[in-house]
């Protein structure tokens, strides 16, 4: 369907904003490979996901991802290998992603310390063409993109010790603009459009059925607006994890997931915007599926889910 040419500055989101920051939705709270490189392995597992995110729906051209995510530990549980493949569209925008992820453990008395990186690269076109436009003089509104590549870094540091994990990333090092003029996309190494994130929570172990886990993600980025979630979780049997989410002063979101065996999980999150969009939108919704192929008894790290 075509979209209108007043809609351009929000179909925009992902050309003019620089690479450098990361959107966050509710698969860091499922898969926290997603923000952190650090994090590739600590299952203790090969473990393989599949995520499904509608963003504000009822919007026409609302955000949608389709996420890959596998990880799993080698070397004795000291080198963590980790896959992500993802695809979103917004608008007429759409850009793919291939990241690989490597960590490395460190024993620290009875605490691990994990180090990672990520490499990939992005691809990313925009449909022009099926914007409407009201200046017929602007017909560079008409041509659809070329595809662009453009390379992808990021670093983490994750730690854990008994109950407890902090993890601290920058999900993209290296930015990128798109300028209109040369019709391409400019690379931009800015540390001040650097997004830095802080994951930290803490097992509670209430009785021998139920469990409760709060965690927070604090994400700053210097010169922009100071971004946080804050998620309580209750654990019954190791089945069933039922939760909130409260993201900045903008949206609750409510989470529920199913342990059907020890080896697959499926999850449904739903946020609600009770800001401007709200007023417009029917919520987000995202679906996950996922497989751990264990060949330890235990993970590694209780704290996941």
């Amino acid at each position: 369907m075509k979209q209108i040419i007043r809609l351009l500055p929000f179909l925009l989101i992902t050309t003019t904003l620089s690479g450098q920051l990361s959107p966050v939705s509710n698969q860091y709270v499922l898969n926290p490979l997603t923000i952190n490189p650090a994090y590739a392995g600590n299952r203790g597992s090969l473990n393989i996901a599949t995520f499904y995110r509608k963003q504000w729906t009822g919007i026409t051209g609302s955000p949608s991802t389709m996420t890959l995510a596998a990880d799993a530990t080698f070397l004795d549980n000291k080198l963590g290998l980790g896959l992500i493949i993802m695809t979103d569209k917004v608008g007429v925008t759409r850009e793919n992603r291939i990241n690989t992820n490597y960590s490395y453990k460190i024993k620290l008395n009875e605490g691990v310390l994990s180090l990672g990186l990520g490499a990939g690269i992005i691809t990313t076109n925009t449909a022009w063409s099926d914007l409407v436009v009201v200046d017929q003089e602007d017909s560079h509104y008409l041509t659809d993109s070329r595809v662009f590549v453009v390379p992808d870094f990021s670093f983490g540091a994750y730690f854990s010790y008994h109950n407890y994990f902090a993890g601290f990333s920058i999900p993209r090092l290296l930015g990128y603009q798109y300028d209109f003029d040369k019709n391409r996309y400019a690379l931009q190494v800015n540390l001040g459009r650097y997004s830095y994130m802080l994951n930290t929570g803490y097992l509670f172990s209430l009785n021998s059925k139920a469990k409760f886990f709060p965690s927070a993600l604090i994400n700053y980025t210097p010169g922009s607006q100071f971004l946080y979630d804050v998620n309580a979780h209750f654990i019954l049997y190791d089945r069933i994890w039922t939760g909130l989410s409260y993201r900045n002063k903008r949206s609750i979101g409510a989470l529920l997931q199913l342990a059907i065996n020890d080896q697959f999980r499926v999850a449904y999150t739903y946020d609600f915007d009770f800001g401007r969009l709200g007023r417009y939108s029917n919520g987000s919704h995202e679906v996950m599926l996922r497989y751990e192929f264990r060949y330890k008894v235990n993970v590694v790290n209780p704290l996941v889910f």
